[in-house]
């Protein structure tokens, strides 16, 4: 591959991309309609160029129709009379007004079906130009929703919400740690409460004990001072709660 060769297709490269970056879509495709307009305008005056003409070629056939027909007529007319060669002249006449409307009759075909294609062109021209411009504003829409987008997702890159999150999760582990600091201080406390209750519950059990040591060393218990069910008791000697409670009077009395 030549030098010029491998020149000319870096320089087309870089120019299709830099053609590609300069391309707006919403302005291409404003500028799409405005060609597409261009063209419209263009066909309706060759449709109307081609309508002018085809009018013009069927007066020139109608007219020579005519002349010939009339000319047919003159030549019957000079044969009734008995001028032969007038009504030759008549003849002569009429063949060439016929010899030129019948050119001009292929003239007027190929004119027709020329102006029955433009204005097909013309309908569908007309159609697509339509189609484009709904579809331009579809695509301008996206094409503004893409820019939005994009400029949203560039603005969210450029904020740093690193350190933000990690404030959040710092944030978030000290909280937990005071949770646990109250849970932990509501359950001492509560310990601490049961602790005290535990503690005034003995002292109540240390007082009844003193106080039965008291009545023990000072002497038997009268009679009176028992309750029914304890005479009741006392009433069989030979029962084990008797034998047990007295054991434990002996021991009492040892210490």
């Amino acid at each position: 591959m030549g030098l010029f060769d491998r020149l000319s297709r870096v320089v087309r490269a870089n120019l299709n991309d830099m053609v590609s970056k300069a391309e707006d879509p919403e302005k291409i495709l404003d500028q799409a309609i405005v060609d597409m307009q261009e063209d419209l305008v263009q066909l309706r005056q060759a449709v109307a160029r081609s309508i002018a003409e085809q009018k013009r070629t069927e007066q020139q056939y109608n007219k020579n129709q005519t002349e010939a027909n009339n000319w047919q007529k003159r030549a019957q007319l000079a044969l009734t009379k008995g001028d032969e060669n007038l009504a030759r002249e008549a003849l002569v006449r009429k063949k060439t007004n016929s010899d030129t409307a019948a050119t001009l009759k292929t003239q007027l075909d190929q004119q027709t079906n020329q102006v029955n294609t433009l204005k097909r062109n013309l309908v569908a021209l007309e159609g697509k130009i339509s189609e484009a411009k709904t579809k331009k504003n579809m695509l301008k829409a996206r094409a503004q929703a893409a820019k939005a987008n994009e400029k949203l997702q560039q603005t969210m890159g450029s904020i740093n919400t690193s350190g933000s999150l990690a404030a959040f999760e710092r944030m978030e582990q000290k909280v937990l740690e005071m949770e646990a600091r109250s849970e932990a201080a509501h359950e001492l406390g509560g310990a601490d409460l049961e602790s005290q209750f535990r503690l005034l519950e003995g002292n109540d059990v240390d007082d009844e004990l003193a106080t039965m040591k008291a009545q023990l060393a000072g002497g038997s218990v009268s009679q009176e001072a028992l309750p029914a069910s304890e005479e009741k008791k006392s009433t069989s000697s030979d029962s084990p709660v008797d034998k047990e409670l007295e054991d434990l009077r002996k021991q009492i009395d040892n210490l």
